[in-house]
């Protein structure tokens, strides 16, 4: 079980209740803070209140108002920006230094967008984009990688260790995207090339779960391996990181290339492997479902 580490309650909001905003929000609240939420559909707002004691409000703004820090954890960046501009969004009910750390996984331009119009407003903004997972948000032992402002960074950086294990600052904004954008080419590969080693082993005819037992004490070890290999072996994808966020993050990954003239040739490639997937009706299957492409 979670054990959290005694820090001064603070007065915060969390806007998106998805997979990974629901559990986020309740480690908040059970660490002790005070937790208004927002949700698009109003009756996962109602519902997590009930079951955390916390108070739903409706609107964005409506949630921030009175928060030291306001968290998000949405869609993608047209998502974000719905939650956050506007008379209704969250910069409108947010006080004079308050702080809007955003855990979506979005692009780097809006994050530095978003970052511009919070400093005009008196603000503070934090990209903070996170790993792990919805086991991960579940146990609260998160990776998360930030961009922004230091002092802003520091503030926020124990609340959100609530629901994480790391929370660290890589540099200033728009750079917690881009870490996460390392973060999912480098799974894009390795989920690809263990795919490809268990269908070559099994076409082998050896017992892939026990090959997997013995690598996965050596040089192959991965945390794919270790918590993907064997529902890869038995042909298990109905849960995880699903298929279309994994296509949407490389899409921002692909784009972000363009921009900078990275060369990503395998990225690209398992991109429309996933694709591949997509048209089998793989859609919300885990990302470690490249291998029924191969079988």
């Amino acid at each position: 079980m979670k054990t959290y580490e005694p820090i001064a309650a603070k007065t915060v909001a969390f806007l998106g209740l998805g997979v990974m905003g629901h559990p986020m929000a309740g480690h908040l609240a059970r660490a002790g803070h005070a937790v208004t939420v927002y949700n698009r559909t109003a009756a996962k707002a109602a519902a997590w209140a009930a079951e955390y004691g916390g108070r739903a409000a409706a609107t964005p703004r409506e949630a921030a108002q009175g928060a030291q820090f306001v968290f998000a954890c949405v869609g993608n960046d047209d998502d974000l920006r719905s939650v956050v501009l506007g008379g209704d969004g969250a910069f409108a009910g947010m006080a004079s230094g308050a702080v809007f750390v955003d855990h979506t996984t979005a692009s780097a331009a809006v994050a530095r967008e978003l970052n511009e119009i919070a400093m005009q407003s008196g603000l503070h903004f934090v990209d903070a984009p996170v790993s792990g997972g919805q086991a991960g948000a579940v146990n609260g032992l998160l990776t998360v990688m930030c961009g922004g402002d230091a002092a802003a960074f520091d503030a926020m950086q124990p609340v959100a260790m609530a629901f994480a294990r790391a929370v660290t600052r890589v540099g200033e904004s728009g750079a917690g995207q881009l870490a996460k954008m390392v973060n999912q080419i480098a799974i894009a590969g390795l989920v690809q090339g263990l795919a490809e080693a268990i269908a070559f082993g099994d076409r082998a005819g050896l017992d892939m779960k026990q090959v997997l037992e013995v690598i996965g004490k050596g040089a192959a070890q991965s945390w794919q391996m270790d918590n993907r290999g064997k529902t890869m072996v038995d042909g298990q994808f109905e849960f995880g990181f699903a298929v279309d966020w994994m296509r949407k993050d490389l899409g921002l990954v692909l784009d972000e290339a363009r921009r900078n003239g990275a060369k990503l040739p395998v990225t690209a490639l398992v991109d429309q492997f996933y694709a591949d997937v997509q048209a089998m009706g793989g859609n919300r299957w885990d990302t470690s479902s490249l291998i029924r492409r191969l079988k």
